[in-house]
């Protein structure tokens, strides 16, 4: 991990806000060294449930580790103390949890047991009767944690369903504790609504916001039945009024708990899942029984338990009615928890930090290695010798690699535009990742990567990018590099040697890996920006072992350093894209489109009059993925006029077999995303 100091501190002032809670404070706390559980949740609806449950509320420190923008909320429940991180205000998902994590273990070097705990939504099958105000608890077998991370732009492209990571087990201590509350909960019951009503006694405005809705509002519609686009009322006024529509269920007996626990698998993406059907699938297929959008950025980063407490059923009627109620009974189930984990098995664990392992700080070794180099190099430029020069060329020769003999000295060192595929005419422009690649690009780092599910407009942007660049920096070379395969890459490569026109570039005896990559580090070669497209796959870019006895060199090695040379990845694997990049904080979650974006897409792409209302319709139908609304304009115009956008949406909603049809016809063309 990146080594950052974390500062012992004594408080002692009275906190501004030291009376404005019922909670009992403490006005003085020793050090940050002094709280061992780390608490995450997303929303601030999460947060004040969290805060009615804490038993004492600590001051904010006055210091945390550097470039720690973290928020906290300090205190006690029972015998633990409890530091709980927040994450920024509108940053949801996968990146956003990761940073939190890695920032919150920084400031808070003994924390040594995790807790995930907000809202999610629920995958009621005839196994697990899940109502809303119900809490289902990430656990799965097999050494596994119980949060599986899949890649929800494949699913709505009706693509198999694609596993890209899992949660690791939380400790020994945390898992123990789950197994004891669920034997007291069976003999006692968790009473949880008698808990969340207590909780929120002294605090009257929360009543209104996390107090239990009627129980009439909680109603479960069929997989087919989908809430009206064009309305923005809860479901109580639109949808419930049809009992058609709604999947008949009995209510819950006196002896029965409501809300009750659930223990299965959980399942996270960089999206909001609200189809009912990708719901199903699922869960039928993998026995996911919620999903949620945060835990997944915990992998490799926090090490914890997953407490979701249901506030809608992951479809189209989503609404805010269940949320603070939910996360009530979230944190109530973590408390409970925490009353069952004596401090002395806590402190049995090891440091979060100390099980993640060294990750940060070897990136920081690695930093501070480059940037010797670099000065060690630089002087050793300006003190050596032409003789020195010399032997280098020899040291060359002797290597096969002769490249000071050129065939044409001025075309390898002339600027050349090697991307395969041509400025989309259609394109629409997202400001904020285009601003975000300009700044990046005249930064000091050299490399920086946007992030995201497949078809979110990823490579759109990067192809973009590149030509602009090309048109008003021409000096400046540019190179695209296909990342997906060992084999992909060096093909690119091999396509930059021809352009380059280097020495030996058919000769089998030369790596034309280290070829291209020698040569882009020269400082005599003009500047460039290399494109790494699909940079996916962790184990190609990084293993030194090619699946047998023999040891090889990692993919990424070939990557070339050079101080005016900079390298733009597209990935949808968070941990490849920080490891490439060695800095999390030069990556860019890429999410779907906005709806203006979607819909001037959608127009652009169209040759033909557009229906406004079924635009809409259809845009929202396809998640404003890029990819999918592309691939849909291209049916409708393939088989315009008698194709329209209302027609097609009515194919696409006959069934799901139809969807995949609909969506992975021909384009034509060969556009990446």
């Amino acid at each position: 991990m990146l080594h950052r100091l974390s500062f012992p501190i004594s408080v002692d002032y009275i906190h501004p806000h030291i009376f404005d809670s019922p909670t009992k404070q403490i006005p003085k706390m020793s050090n940050l060294q002094a709280y061992t559980v780390g608490w995450i949740c997303a929303l601030p609806t999460e947060l004040a449930a969290a805060r009615t449950f804490l038993d004492e509320q600590h001051p904010t420190p006055e210091a945390v580790a550097r470039n720690d923008n973290n928020s906290y909320t300090l205190g006690a429940m029972g015998k633990h103390n409890v530091v709980i991180a927040i994450l920024p205000k509108r940053e949801y998902g996968i990146s956003a949890a990761a940073t939190v994590a890695r920032d919150l273990v920084h400031s808070f070097p003994n924390i040594r047991i995790g807790l995930m705990v907000g809202v999610g939504g629920g995958a009621p099958t005839k196994q697990h009767d899940i109502r809303l105000g119900d809490v289902v608890i990430g656990s799965r077998d097999a050494g596994k944690g119980g949060v599986i991370q899949y890649d929800y732009g494949k699913m709505i492209q009706n693509q198999a369903f694609v596993e890209t990571g899992s949660l690791n087990q939380p400790p020994p201590a945390l898992l123990n504790a789950v197994a004891g509350l669920e034997t007291d909960y069976m003999m006692r019951g968790p009473e949880l609504d008698s808990k969340v009503e207590k909780a929120l006694a002294p605090w009257k405005r929360l009543q209104k916001t996390h107090s239990r809705p009627p129980a009439s509002t909680d109603r479960l519609c069929k997989p087919d039945f989908t809430h009206p686009l064009d309305s923005s009322a809860p479901c109580s006024q639109t949808c419930h009024a049809n009992t058609a529509n709604m999947v008949s269920r009995d209510e819950r007996g006196e002896h029965e708990d409501n809300p009750t626990i659930h223990y299965g698998l959980i399942a996270s993406a960089n999206q909001v899942i609200k189809n009912a059907k990708i719901r199903d699938t699922l869960s039928a297929e993998k026995g996911v029984i919620c999903f949620e959008m945060e835990a997944a950025g915990l992998m490799n980063h926090f090490p914890c338990l997953v407490i979701r407490g249901i506030c809608d059923y992951s479809d189209s009627h989503k609404n805010k009615e269940w949320q603070g109620f939910a996360a009530m009974t979230a944190a109530a189930y973590a408390k409970d928890l925490l009353r069952q984990i004596p401090p002395n098995s806590v402190e049995a664990e090891k440091p979060i930090r100390e099980v993640l392992g060294s990750i940060h700080d070897d990136v920081q070794r690695l930093n501070q290695t480059t940037d010797e180099t670099r000065i060690g190099v630089r002087t050793i430029q300006s003190h050596q010798t032409e003789q020195t020069h010399r032997l280098i060329h020899i040291q060359r020769g002797v290597q096969d690699l002769k490249l000071s003999k050129l065939e044409d000295p001025s075309i390898a060192r002339n600027p050349h535009f090697v991307v395969p595929f041509p400025s989309d005419p259609d394109f629409v422009n997202r400001p904020d990742i285009w601003t975000w690649i300009e700044e990046q690009y005249a930064g000091a780092m050299s490399r920086f990567a946007l992030v995201g599910l497949g078809g979110f407009g990823k490579s759109q942007m990067a192809i973009r990018f590149a030509h602009h660049l090309h048109a008003t920096s021409p000096k400046t070379s540019v190179f695209w590099v296909h990342g997906s395969t060992k084999a992909t890459f060096e093909e690119s490569y091999r396509s930059i040697a021809d352009v380059l026109a280097l020495p030996r570039r058919h000769d089998p005896k030369v790596d034309v890996l280290v070829l291209v990559r020698d040569w882009l580090q020269r400082e005599d070669v003009s500047p460039w920006l290399m494109i790494v497209d699909n940079a996916d796959d962790f184990e190609m870019l990084f293993s030194k072992n090619d699946g047998g006895n023999n040891a090889k060199i990692p993919t990424a090695s070939y990557l070339p350093k050079k101080d005016d040379g900079k390298i733009l990845f597209t990935s949808r694997s968070w941990d490849a894209a920080e490891r490439l990049t060695g800095n999390g904080k030069t990556i860019h979650q890429v999410p779907t489109m906005e709806k203006t974006q979607a819909l001037l897409l959608l127009q652009n792409k169209l040759r033909q009059d557009v229906d406004e209302a079924a635009a809409v319709r259809l845009v929202g139908t396809l998640e404003h993925i890029p990819l999918a609304i592309d691939q849909a304009a291209a049916y409708i115009n393939k088989r315009s006029p008698r194709m329209t956008i209302q027609s097609y949406l009515d194919e696409f909603q006959k069934s799901e077999k139809r969807k995949g049809t609909l969506l992975r016809s021909d384009r034509g063309d060969i556009r990446r995303y």
